[in-house]
C-alpha cells in the first residue's frame, strides 16, 4: 500500500518539478529577449538622427521596429494645444527632478502632419515658465510608441489640458487635433536652451528581473524533488 502511494507521489512530483524547471526556462528565454532589447535600445539612441515617417507611411508603420529611433523633424509648434502629462520625475538626467509634467506639443510639420512632441519636464507651478518657441524649428529626439496604462494610471482630464500617459492617440482626442503621428518624439537637449522645459528626459526603464526569477523556479524545482527523495527514503525505509 505504501509502495502504491509512493509511486503517485512520484508521479505527482515530477510532474510538478517538470512544471517548475519549465518556468525556470521560460524566464531564461525572456532574460536573453530582454538582453537583446536593451542592446537594440541603446544602439537606436546612439545613431544619427534620420528623417521623420511621412504622414502617408503613418496607417502602416511598424511602430516596434522604429521605437527610440532618433528622428528630425521641422515644424511650427501649436502652444495653444500644449497638454500635460503628470509625472514623478525620480532619475531625472537634469537638475530638475520630483512630481510635474511633461510638456507635451503638437508639432504642426512643414510637409502636413502633427506629430506631439514631449518637450520637456516642468516641476509642478513652474509650468508658465517654460520656453515656448515660435517659429519654425527642428526638432531632434528618440521616437516613443504610446505608453502602457494599468488599472493604477488615473483617467485623463481633456478639459483641463491633463493626461496620465504618453498616448498621442488619448491626447489628440482630447484637445481635438486631426491627422496626428500615432507616436510621439522626445525632443533632446540643445545647447542655449532655456532651464524649462528640462528636455532630455527619455526614460529608458526594462526591468530586468528573469535570472532572479529563473533561479528561483529552479530553486523550487529542486527543494521539491529533495522533500520527495527524503520521504521516499523514510518510507521505503519504514517498509523493510
Amino acid at each position: 500500500m505504501r509502495r502504491a502511494g509512493l509511486w503517485k507521489a512520484a508521479a505527482a512530483t515530477a510532474i510538478a518539478v517538470a512544471l517548475l524547471v519549465g518556468l525556470g526556462s521560460w524566464q531564461l528565454a525572456r532574460l536573453s529577449w530582454k538582453t537583446e532589447l536593451v542592446a537594440r535600445v541603446s544602439e537606436r539612441m546612439a545613431a544619427e538622427p534620420v528623417a521623420l515617417p511621412p504622414p502617408a507611411d503613418w496607417p502602416s508603420l511598424d511602430l516596434a521596429a522604429w521605437s527610440y529611433r532618433r528622428v528630425r523633424a521641422k515644424g511650427t509648434f501649436d502652444h495653444e494645444r500644449e497638454a500635460r502629462v503628470f509625472v514623478n520625475l525620480s532619475e531625472p538626467r537634469g537638475p530638475l527632478k520630483g512630481p510635474g509634467y511633461f510638456l507635451m506639443t503638437p508639432l504642426r510639420l512643414s510637409g502636413g502632419g502633427l506629430v506631439i512632441v514631449n518637450r520637456g519636464f516642468a516641476p509642478e507651478g513652474a509650468v508658465g515658465r517654460a520656453a515656448r518657441p515660435e517659429g519654425e524649428v527642428e526638432v531632434s529626439g528618440p521616437l516613443r510608441e504610446a505608453e502602457d496604462r494599468n488599472m493604477f494610471t488615473p483617467a485623463d482630464d481633456p478639459g483641463r489640458d491633463m493626461f496620465f500617459a504618453r498616448d498621442p492617440k488619448a491626447i489628440a482626442a482630447g484637445l481635438h487635433l486631426d491627422n496626428v503621428a500615432p507616436f510621439t518624439v522626445d525632443a533632446e537637449a540643445t545647447a542655449g536652451a532655456g532651464p524649462l522645459p528640462q528636455a532630455g528626459e527619455t526614460r529608458v526603464s526594462f526591468p530586468n528581473r528573469h535570472m532572479e526569477y529563473a533561479l528561483t523556479w529552479y530553486g523550487l524545482a529542486a527543494t521539491l524533488a529533495a522533500v520527495f527523495g527524503a520521504f521516499a527514503w523514510r518510507t521505503v525505509r519504514e517498509a523493510e
